[in-house]
């Protein structure tokens, strides 16, 4: 925890060295004793947690001291410890902005402590909503998302239509795209954001627990079932309930949790009674639900039902630029959560990037990153620092609107690099004539290094 700055404003030695003491008991205070107003304010500068003054100092009554202090910082608290049971002189003070007005008697030491603790714990209360609200909207504000591409323009443009409307809405799009990232940033910038935000992985849950997850149970519903549990649908409330990998459940779930929106109401397992479903739904699959509609694996009248708005989320290869814009952002979230530092995306870093077509899309950059940040000794990040995974380490194409010479000359070069220039190997690799490939280097189209 981190320590407490508390400053004492006290005339009397004796009385003040007994305040501080007894507040140094605690290790996480840091406890500094004045003896003059004059001498309190100098040290303002040190931005003191709580200040703890004496209403009869000697060369300022402590109204002028708390004045003078919240000039300068209006947020400090002041605690004023006075030798008179004045009720009005108190009531003045606290009118003025002082936190507690104290009589000094054989308890003000033990109340001091209470009142220091109490100021701490709003403190501490305070400072965590602050950093929720920051972290709310680092993560998820419409305007955060990271992506200036046209394919991501085309996403934004439909984003302000779903955080106008309360229609279902349905996202798609490879695996690791940020569809999650997406759904709350349409349930926080929606009229629905100060109520539960509920995310549900079909996947992720065994198929003998998922019905008893989504709608809840009553005691004794089945072995194991110890007492009354709320589902996912009741727990959302009039928020957002987002079911992720909608097409990974079985058909017989599939027309349960249809009635449910269909009819607005459900019941939890082993249950009788009719629950209220207020909640927004929000659905997102990797799969293409058309085909699983045909292929009998996902009820046609259930597709209709969460269709909604559709969002397609582009996957990273057709994101072009983004690429850079993700590395960069994800370079900085590093460095500020492990304090490193600021690191730099070298020349040869971006270029790296750019010739990798990422098959797990942001998910996979983000990982990349975070492992170059890792490996780098320098504070910059270069193509050293920068390794794929054997699991998609191949491709190496950029793409993008190229002519067919400009692709055939990244082909070549991406195996020269991955051949050490061998071209005899690479012409057999790729079934053309060395010749080709003598003449692309000869006229300066490709480098050899």
């Amino acid at each position: 925890m981190d320590s407490f700055k508390i400053f004492i404003v006290e005339d009397d030695p004796f009385y003040g060295r007994l305040l501080k003491h007894h507040l140094s008991l605690n290790p996480d205070y840091e406890v500094e004793l004045f003896t003059s107003g004059k001498a309190c304010l100098q040290e303002l500068y040190q931005k003191p947690d709580v200040v703890s003054i004496d209403y009869g100092l000697p060369d300022m009554d402590g109204g002028v001291l708390l004045n003078k202090i919240h000039a300068v910082n209006s947020s400090i608290p002041v605690i004023i410890i006075s030798g008179q049971e004045d009720i009005t002189t108190a009531v003045d003070l606290l009118k003025k902005g002082a936190r507690d007005y104290l009589v000094k008697d054989d308890n003000t030491k033990e109340l001091l402590w209470r009142s220091i603790i109490n100021i701490r714990e709003n403190s501490n209360l305070k400072q965590e909503v602050e950093t929720l609200k920051v972290q709310l909207e680092e993560k998820f504000s419409f305007d955060s998302i990271i992506g200036s591409s046209k394919a991501m323009q085309k996403v934004y443009a439909i984003l302000k239509k779903a955080i106008k409307s309360n229609i279902n809405v349905s996202i798609t799009g490879e695996t690791g795209t940020g569809k999650e990232v997406i759904a709350k940033a349409i349930h926080y910038n929606s009229d629905r954001s100060k109520q539960p935000f509920v995310a549900v992985n079909m996947a992720a849950i065994p198929e003998n627990l998922l019905e008893s997850e989504l709608f809840g149970h009553e005691k004794g519903a089945f072995t194991g079932a110890i007492g009354r549990k709320p589902g996912k649908f009741e727990q959302a409330k009039e928020g957002t309930l987002f079911l992720d990998e909608i097409a990974e459940m079985d058909l017989s779930l599939q027309s349960k949790i249809l009635r449910a929106i269909q009819e607005r109401e459900f019941t939890r397992v082993g249950g009788t009674d009719t629950i209220k479903f207020k909640a927004r739904l929000l659905t997102a699959t990797h799969r293409d639900l058309e085909v699983q509609v045909r292929e009998g694996k996902f009820r046609e009248d259930l597709y209709y039902r969460i269709m909604g708005l559709p969002i397609a989320l582009p996957a990273l290869k057709d994101r072009d630029e983004d690429v850079l814009l993700l590395a960069e952002f994800f370079i900085k979230q590093y460095s500020r959560e492990n304090k490193t530092g600021p690191l730099k995306l070298n020349r040869s870093g971006k270029e790296k990037l750019l010739k990798y077509h990422f098959p797990g899309n942001v998910r996979e950059l983000k990982a990349v990153i975070e492992l170059a940040c890792v490996m780098t000794d320098t504070n910059g990040i270069s193509d050293e620092d920068i390794r794929f995974s054997g699991l998609n380490s191949e491709p190496a194409i950029v793409y993008g609107e190229k002519t067919l010479r400009e692709y055939t000359l990244e082909i070549v070069r991406h195996y020269l690099e991955k051949y050490n220039n061998n071209v005899v190997q690479v012409a057999e690799k790729l079934g053309v004539g060395k010749s080709t490939i003598y003449n692309m280097l000869k006229n300066g189209e490709l480098d050899r290094e």
